[in-house]
């Protein structure tokens, strides 16, 4: 009967020895992968421990844990320049607990920064270079050092030629911020009447065998022209590759000189016509004011270029004048500065019905020196000035012809015996 008591004790002893054990440990592992790296997140059933996420633990009593959730990395590197931008991001996984408590918290993770190459691209800098070269200098904001003009810094006082010479202007940039110096709106392809500072380089220069010029063919000098009547101006050019001409509104000097295949400058031309008070005037004329202006912008057509003056014009003395100019309206510019006319200009009369009219002085001379007594003639002019000049111009003759003579008219030519009628403007 003892033993089979103390039997039945030692069991229960067993049991309740077997119950109060602390239960095994369970452990879970799970792999987070954030951009070529791993981070080991490890689980535990037992003890009251909570979910895990992103190599951080958590920690909390519960039934269940409560699911551990992953941040995600915005921290993408990127690469500064030549487009090998990196870019890394992480994300973090969602760990579950296994508890049998009562409450589990949530776990944290932060992704890993990407980071990225930083190397820069390089172009060439030479305006001569085959690649990214001449081309991609016209969009720089620097000057390029192959550009530099080193005569720019000279004074040119060095060698005085002239005694009025005075020193230049000097620059080791170029002038390119000239209009910094001044006080002056931009031109910026306008025309500011009010005057402006442009910044446009001069551009290519035309060739001593490629410098343009020009005459007019109608009307020629001295001829004359009825009043109020349509009549059309004709002007031979050369050396000039006409019909290039730009918006003078919004490309007005904003642009360089530029030379066709030929070497010769690419432009156009322009006829102007002014009123003056006689062919005798030697006032200057006011820019500002003038009768006619026309752009001659088409192609010439067998060297000639024209324009219509429609309705005439007033019956009157004029002068009429060309402008050779580039594409973008400046006045053409040449290699050397000794150079002839690049323009013409012609005088002309405008009477009622078309004819000239004048007055005549003749003369008649004798003497020994025939080339100075035959300048007294019968002269004929457009006004009594005209007359006197050639009165003037007679008794200059008579001088150097040293003899005397009978004339009739405005002087008496002396010197060698002769009649002569010219015109006084020929």
């Amino acid at each position: 009967m003892f033993t089979k008591k103390a039997l039945i004790l030692a069991l229960l002893s067993i049991s309740l020895s077997a119950s109060a054990a602390p239960a095994a440990d369970c452990t879970i592992t799970q792999t987070i992968t954030a951009k070529s790296s791993a981070t080991s997140a490890v689980f535990a059933a037992g003890g009251g421990k909570g979910g895990f996420a992103g190599g951080n633990t958590g920690t909390g009593k519960g039934a269940t844990g409560n699911a551990g959730k992953g941040a995600t990395g915005n921290n993408a590197g990127k690469g500064a320049t030549g487009n090998n931008a990196g870019s890394g991001a992480a994300t973090g996984t969602t760990g579950t607990g296994n508890s049998t408590d009562t409450t589990g918290t949530t776990g944290t993770a932060t992704g890993n920064t990407g980071t990225g190459s930083t190397s820069t691209g390089t172009g060439s800098t030479s305006n001569n270079s085959g690649s990214g070269g001449a081309t991609a200098l016209q969009s720089s904001l620097s000057l390029d050092p192959s550009l530099v003009q080193s005569g720019f810094a000279q004074t040119g006082q060095s060698v005085v030629s002239d005694p009025g010479q005075v020193a230049s202007a000097t620059s080791t940039n170029n002038f390119i911020n000239f209009c910094a110096t001044t006080n002056l709106p931009l031109t910026n392809g306008t025309q500011i009447k009010t005057g402006s500072c442009n910044g446009a380089p001069m551009g290519m220069i035309a060739a001593t065998t490629a410098m343009p010029s020009a005459k007019f063919v109608f009307p020629k000098n001295l001829d004359t022209v009825q009043a109020n009547t349509n009549f059309t101006v004709q002007m031979a050019i050369q050396n000039l590759n006409t019909g290039f001409f730009v918006n003078p509104n919004t490309n007005y000097f904003a642009a360089p000189q530029a030379l066709g295949s030929n070497n010769q400058v690419n432009g156009h031309s322009h006829v102007v016509i002014e009123a003056i008070s006689s062919l005798t005037s030697t006032s200057p004329s006011d820019p500002t004011k003038f009768n006619f202006f026309k752009g001659l912008n088409n192609p010439a057509q067998n060297g000639i270029l024209t324009a219509v003056v429609a309705g005439g014009l007033p019956a009157g003395t004029y002068k009429m004048s060309s402008i050779n100019s580039a594409a973008n309206h400046q006045p053409v510019l040449v290699a050397v500065a000794q150079h002839g006319s690049l323009d013409d200009a012609v005088y002309f009369t405008v009477t009622d019905n078309g004819q000239a009219t004048g007055s005549t002085a003749t003369g008649t001379s004798t003497g020994n020196n025939a080339g100075s007594g035959a300048a007294a003639g019968t002269s004929t002019s457009d006004s009594a000035s005209a007359s006197a000049s050639a009165a003037a111009g007679a008794t200059a003759s008579a001088a150097a012809g040293k003899t005397t003579g009978k004339g009739t008219g405005a002087a008496a030519g002396k010197g060698a015996t002769g009649k002569g009628k010219r015109w006084l403007w020929e």
